[in-house]
């Protein structure tokens, strides 16, 4: 089901389309994952089949605000700015359009799993509305990633990411034990991030879900997923409370949110009776 695509969001993206570099335009994240509220950002992902000169980037960004950030690089190479009409703030991220197509390759035909966050580049790419595509190329892709989850991904991302939990000498339980003995709570806090990013990375893959990405992955999940670890949600928000607390209540909490997750596994012949994965 496609989203009602704002005037502004229809306007930017005829801009980058100008551009014979631009091969899609496609609107993406919380606007098309049924997240988006009033204060949603527009998220908005452009495909190159070259890299688009920062000057013409410029330009863009220009005709809609005075004020813009322009080359980014901290994490995608983006730009950003909030619109001076709507006050609504636009981001904007720049993809060639082969290195998409390696991500997808990576994930779906050769099951390489990551470190949390396994499947986010096919969701979104499945997720997206095209809102321009020069030559039908996104729309093939899209059709491409339109397939069932590869049960040897499944089990790949549960073989990446479960053991680090707390089964290897370098697990995040035992580093978050370390940080707490040491009174660091920068630490625990860092640890606890890394700790759900890959318990999430789990529990998405145990359903055959692609991961929806950062935001809002309780109500994701309890949303989209048919089995989940008992009080689930429960214990993340036991888990995030504890963090701030003195003493070795996170410890606990981090590994009652695991316990259930490792019956959640052994339920779906995922680990065996050593609690080796399978």
């Amino acid at each position: 089901m496609e989203t009602m695509v704002s005037p502004l969001t229809a306007r930017v993206a005829t801009q980058y389309s100008l551009s014979l570099q631009v091969e899609a335009v496609a609107l993406a994240g919380s606007h098309t994952n049924s997240a988006s509220d009033a204060h949603s950002d527009i998220d908005l992902y452009v495909y190159l089949s070259a890299d688009l000169p920062v000057s013409d980037r410029r330009a863009v960004a220009s005709k809609f605000t005075r004020r813009a950030e322009v080359d980014n690089n901290f994490w995608e190479p983006s730009d950003a700015w909030i619109d001076e009409h709507t006050s609504i703030r636009v981001d904007v991220m720049f993809r060639r359009t082969d290195w998409i197509e390696a991500q997808l390759t990576r994930v779906l035909d050769e099951h390489q799993a990551s470190v949390g966050y396994s499947t986010c580049f096919w969701h979104n790419l499945l997720s997206s509305q095209i809102l321009f595509d020069r030559r039908g190329w996104l729309r093939a892709l899209q059709a491409t990633a339109q397939r069932p989850y590869p049960e040897e991904l499944r089990q790949a991302v549960v073989a990446k990411n479960f053991p680090i939990l707390r089964h290897t000498l370098s697990a995040y339980t035992r580093e978050l034990e370390h940080s707490v003995r040491r009174g660091d709570r920068v630490s625990t806090n860092h640890r606890v991030a890394a700790l759900l990013a890959s318990y999430f990375d789990v529990v998405f893959a145990i359903n055959s879900v692609p991961h929806p990405g950062e935001k809002r992955l309780v109500q994701l999940a309890e949303a989209r997923c048919d089995r989940l670890p008992d009080k689930m949600s429960e214990q993340v928000d036991n888990l995030i409370s504890a963090v701030s607390m003195s003493g070795d209540e996170v410890c606990k909490c981090a590994h009652l949110l695991i316990d259930g997750l490792e019956v959640l596994l052994r339920a779906e012949g995922l680990l065996d009776s050593r609690g080796e994965v399978v």
